[in-house]
Parts: C-alpha cells; structure tokens; sequence
C-alpha cells in the first residue's frame, strides 16, 4: 500500500495525511471499544480532494472509512483490522458558506461542529435546533451519517428532519451536488433521505443545506424528583397539556448520575430532595415562560407527580442544570468500565417506557446482580439510554462472561415491546450482530440491494449498519 499512500499524499498535500503515530487515538471509538487499523489517515480540504480519495482507493482496493468528530457510541467510523482501509476525516472542511435568513437555511461543510453550526445560525437571529452533549466536537457530517437526535427532537425532529440537501460523493468518486433549499419537492425519490443515516456506507456527506427555525427569545428550565417511575408518563402528558407549544426538552436523570456527575465535577447538588428519579423540562418561546413553567410544576406536584423542583433563575443555573444531563453519559462519569458494559440506545414507544426501564433491570438483577443498571434520557421521543455497568476490576471478568444473555435477553425484550435497538447512534459495529431480529427479512433485502446498487464492491465503511 505505499503506492497508495504516495498517491494521497499528491491528492491531499503534506498537511492532508496524518501520522499514523499522531492519529492514533482517531483509530478508537468514543468507548473505547473498538479499535482498527489504517493504512493511511487523510484530511481532505474540498469535495474535489475527497473524490480523488476515494478513486485512489478503488484503484488499490482499500476501504474508506469516513469520520467525524469521532464522538460515535456504535464504532460505526472506526475502520475494521479484516480489509487495508484508508480512515479520512473531514475536519479540515469545517467552512459555514452560508447563512440564508430569508430562506431559512444555511449551507455548510461537512466538518463544521454543531457548535459552529448553532452560532452561526443565532448570529441571524435563527436556530440550529439539534443539540446534544458532543455539541462541541461533533460534526455535521458525522451527525447526518448517524441521523443523530438529541435534546430538541422533542419539537424540531432529529439530523434527518433538519436537512434540506446534502452534496454526496459517491463510491466511485463521482459528485452528487443535492444542495437544494427546498421546503417542498415531490419531483421523485427522495435521495437525500438514503444518505441520512447510512453511516457512510452509501457515499460520504461533504455539504449540507440545513433547516433553521425561529430564534427563542426566552427559555427556562426546571428539575423535578419524579414521585416514582409509574408518574412519568402523567408527568409528560401534563407538560404538553400546560404549555403545549413550548416544551422543547423533557430528560429522565436517574439519582445516581447526578450524584456521579456532582462527584467527578466537584459541584453541589441543584436539588437536595431525593429521589429516584429526576425530570429535566426546559420551555421555550418567543413569550415570556416563567408563569407557565411555574404553573405546571404546582400542577404536578399537587397531582403527587412530583415531590419538589428546582427552577433555574440565571443564565448560569440554567448551564448547570444541563451540564449535569449532558454528562450522564458512562463515557463521562463511569468511565472505567465503559467499554465491557452494555450501552443501549434504545426507543419504543411512549407509554412502553417505564416497562421498558424496570424490564432492563430486572433481568440485570438475574443475569449480572453485581452490576449496576442506570438509565436516562429522551422521554418525549421514547429515546432511552440504559447502562449495564460491572462496578470494580474483579466483576469484569464474571460480567463478560454473562454479556451474552444479558445482550439477548435485552434485546427481546425490546423487540417485544415494539421498540428499535438504535434510536440516535446508529447500528455501526455494536449493535450489526444484534439488530437483526428487529425487522423482517424483506427490510434488510431492499437495504442491501441498495448497498449494491450505490457501493458494489464494499469500498464504503465495510462491515458496519447491515448484518451479516
């Protein structure tokens, strides 16, 4: 493969192709774990420079892997050790081309952070509305590839309802150009929509038209101790009831990640009542939402929904509150036992939820007792993410062990409650060996002759979304 990488090193320049030494940590997952390897880690600075990769690669057979802000939780941008792959990152095209106010888009790179993304649309008096932890590292790029949801999906949908047009280059090094602001076109298939969510495995995403929405001139939060779990759902019902077009966010934060997150920062409890759980509720409007706020947390507690909460009342109360729900994430707080444990990012539907929770911990409790079991997050998307941790470096072994069962015994569960293993991370590597029993066999027919149809010869992201 030297030929190769002396041919990207004419395609992409000196500062286009990374040491192998210095990209070393690109080569890991978030979670560390899965770990590849790479004949060549390239930094492509324009859509021309991408299409010569990629042809280069095709001539040599090797893979392209396409990464982000590598902050994936499914390994889905982590190359494979079976194939030479060639791992190209789109940092370098980073560029916000465009702000349209009137048109209520923008267009950008595909390496620009959802940080940038997001301030730049408030620079318009316009709102970018996805919106999770990884704000600051994760790509637009890697976010379309995962059809990432996050905070807001809640009102403003996940990455694939925020996209307007996408400019594609293909596995044979051609160029799509799909960069359309239009808000309406029945002109055919939707071929955007393939791309979203394909973990790069159908063509790699290197522009975007993105959608913006009206700016929110006031927001507010509140964190509530939710009675008990079986209150949750009454809970959520409520809020749309009181302020039904104001509810932007509704999180579950379990009492234990909450002490953690308080632990590992050093910062006080925001609310000293105990409970099992919390609700994190933030409204946003263009009106005033501290009445409203106010008013459905009396409603709540005087339906015994809730036993206390706390409403924060600056600027900075408002950041720790969600501070503390975006590093409920095992990648932040429990981070020495990540890697082994179970992650799941799972949906199913609404009113499922708290069945979903105390099935998920009941067979934690059979298979794996020593372990511990956390769950968090989207209540109104059905969105949640439980952990099944060993705690203490002689479980692992014994975890390890039970995984398996623990994995299919999960995994059932979910199916039978007509939920999906892949909510917003995607299927990557982690879930490709689990998923299929999810849909029927006819479902994942149409997706592979898709896969052949765009990428014939497996260049693209091999072994990961489709199961064998």
């Amino acid at each position: 493969m030297t030929d190769l990488v002396d041919a990207l090193r004419g395609v992409v320049g000196p500062a286009g192709l990374l040491d192998l030494a210095d990209g070393a940590h690109l080569l890991t997952d978030e979670r560390g774990a899965y770990t590849g390897s790479a004949v060549a880690i390239v930094r492509p600075a324009s859509t021309a420079e991408v299409a010569e990769v990629i042809r280069g690669c095709v001539a040599a057979g090797a893979a392209v892997v396409t990464q982000g802000g590598n902050t994936g939780m499914a390994g889905g941008a982590t190359p494979t050790v079976d194939r030479p792959s060639v791992l190209m990152t789109l940092t370098r095209m980073d560029g916000i081309e465009s702000v349209d106010a009137d048109r209520w888009s923008m267009t950008v790179q595909a390496g620009a952070t959802i940080q940038a993304v997001q301030d730049a649309a408030a620079a318009v008096d316009r709102q970018f509305a996805p919106d999770w932890g990884a704000r600051g590292s994760a790509t637009v790029g890697g976010a379309i590839a995962t059809d990432a949801g996050g905070n807001n999906v809640l009102r403003y949908g996940n990455m694939r309802d925020n996209v307007m047009g996408v400019e594609v280059v293909l596995a044979d090094g051609r160029v799509w150009n799909g960069l359309r602001a239009l808000r309406k076109d029945s002109s055919g298939y939707d071929l955007k929509q393939l791309f979203v969510g394909s973990e790069g495995t159908l063509g790699v995403v290197t522009r975007a038209v993105l959608k913006l929405h009206p700016a929110t001139t006031d927001e507010q939060s509140a964190l509530a101790a939710l009675a008990d779990m079986d209150r949750l759902m009454a809970l959520y019902a409520l809020a749309q009831e009181a302020a039904p077009d104001m509810v932007t966010a509704f999180e579950l934060v379990p009492d234990v990640g909450i002490d953690r997150v308080c632990e590992v920062h050093g910062i006080g409890r925001p609310l000293d009542t105990r409970a099992d759980f919390y609700v994190l509720v933030r409204l946003a409007s263009n009106r005033p939402v501290t009445e409203p706020l106010t008013e459905y947390l009396a409603r709540a507690e005087d339906l015994g929904l809730i036993t206390d909460a706390v409403v924060a009342a600056t600027p900075e109360q408002e950041e720790r509150l969600w501070m503390i729900r975006d590093e409920q994430s095992p990648s932040r707080i429990f981070r020495d036992h990540l890697a082994p444990g179970l992650k799941l990012d799972v949906a199913v539907p609404l009113d499922r939820m708290g069945e979903l929770h105390a099935r998920v911990h009941a067979i934690a409790a059979e298979v794996v007792p020593d372990a511990l079991a956390y769950g968090f997050g989207h209540v109104g998307d059905g969105n949640l993410h439980m952990m099944v941790l060993p705690v203490g470096d002689d479980h692992v072994e014994a975890f390890l062990d039970r995984k398996p069962e623990l994995e299919a015994r999960v995994d059932a569960a979910v199916f039978e409650l007509g939920g999906t293993l892949s909510a917003e991370h995607g299927i990557g590597q982690v879930l490709r060996g689990r998923i299929a029993g999810q849909k029927p066999a006819i479902e994942w027919e149409m997706m592979r002759a898709i896969k052949a149809a765009f990428d014939p010869d497996d260049v693209l992201n091999p072994g990961k979304v489709l199961p064998d």
